[in-house]
């Protein structure tokens, strides 16, 4: 069986703060570690106010703090928000308090909207200096050279393992091209999933980092006592994605009765295209999905994000998807 993990956004919830979203988060981890799973991700978004993890590093810090084994990263950090120096000194640091356990995923995306993302780096051109600002990267991990003019410290010459993220060909093509492990964002934005694998796949160049491709596919699963059950918290993740294209983003909301009233006949196809690798029901309905996503996709990895209002019910959905590792 291939590895589980997870990517958790922090989520805050109506009835709830920040402070109570880094405590759930920090139990899930907990949880994950005991269940087996491989890595626990934090993503970077900002600006937003159902989503608490916006200080990625300082975040995947306290996890990793407050575990002992499972793997720590950004899924991702997005690189067009910071400088590269800045990323390596901060993941340099992490590594050093926690080595061999922190992961580094990287975006092109500012991962918000175009205020804030001025609003985080002034003079931000894009993301078209995305291949740049990766090796540039790169090169701080690598041992410190004697006459370095600027070095990452800590962070020359310590492993830090890079990803690249996306949900498109570019980022397929890019991390095939530096030979880096690819993470692709199929629970939201699944349109270009195979023909990425395909060609991240083909045109992957060994490097000193990675010697074969690999990739992980991210995927939501909603897993409950009963499909009913599953299906009526997984609107609480349909009502957010409507609210976001609305312009309306806010605190998670709880979960509804009838979610057909709550969205138009546009907005359902556009949110079904969007959330379409999604496996939710109970526990044999989510292990027959998974089995059938893993066996059409052949990822290395499966990613998994469990966007409900309960935290308890999100804890029980990891311990059910859980089970087909264990199966396996």
């Amino acid at each position: 069986m291939i590895p589980f993990s997870i990517l958790d956004l922090a989520p805050v919830t109506e009835d709830s703060d920040a402070s109570e979203a880094f405590r759930n988060t920090l139990d899930l981890a907990r949880l994950g570690e005991r269940l087996g799973y491989r890595r626990y991700w934090l993503a970077e978004h900002h600006n937003m106010p159902g989503i608490a993890s916006a200080a990625t590093a300082v975040l995947i810090g306290h996890v990793a703090g407050g575990t002992s084994t499972i793997r720590v990263g950004a899924g991702g950090i997005m690189l067009p928000n910071h400088a590269p120096l800045q990323v390596a000194e901060a993941f340099g640091t992490l590594a050093s308090l926690y080595p061999g356990r922190i992961d580094l995923g990287l975006g092109r995306a500012p991962g918000t909207d175009q205020a804030t993302a001025r609003a985080l780096r002034r003079y931000f051109d894009g993301a078209e200096s995305f291949p740049h600002d990766v090796l540039e990267l790169l090169g701080y991990f690598e041992p410190a050279q004697p006459g370095q003019p600027v070095r990452a410290v800590p962070g020359a010459g310590i492993d830090v393992p890079v990803w690249l993220l996306g949900s498109s060909l570019f980022s397929a093509k890019l991390s095939a091209q530096f030979g880096l492990p690819f993470a692709f964002a199929s629970h939201f934005a699944p349109d270009a999933m195979d023909e990425a694998l395909a060609l991240y796949r083909r045109d992957f160049t060994p490097s000193a980092r990675l010697p074969q491709p690999y990739a992980m596919l991210g995927i939501n699963v909603v897993a409950a006592d009963s499909d009913t059950e599953a299906r009526r918290l997984f609107t609480t993740q349909q009502q957010a994605f409507i609210n976001l294209r609305r312009g309306r983003p806010g605190l998670i909301p709880p979960p509804i009765d009838n979610i057909e009233a709550y969205w138009t006949p546009p907005e359902k196809l556009m949110m079904e295209r969007a959330l379409a690798c999604a496996v939710v029901g109970d526990a044999t309905s989510v292990q027959e999905g998974l089995t059938a996503f893993m066996a059409r996709h052949c990822p290395d990895e499966l990613l998994i994000t469990t966007n409900v209002f309960e935290h308890a019910a999100r804890r029980r959905s990891f311990e059910l998807a859980a089970g087909l590792m264990v199966a396996g």
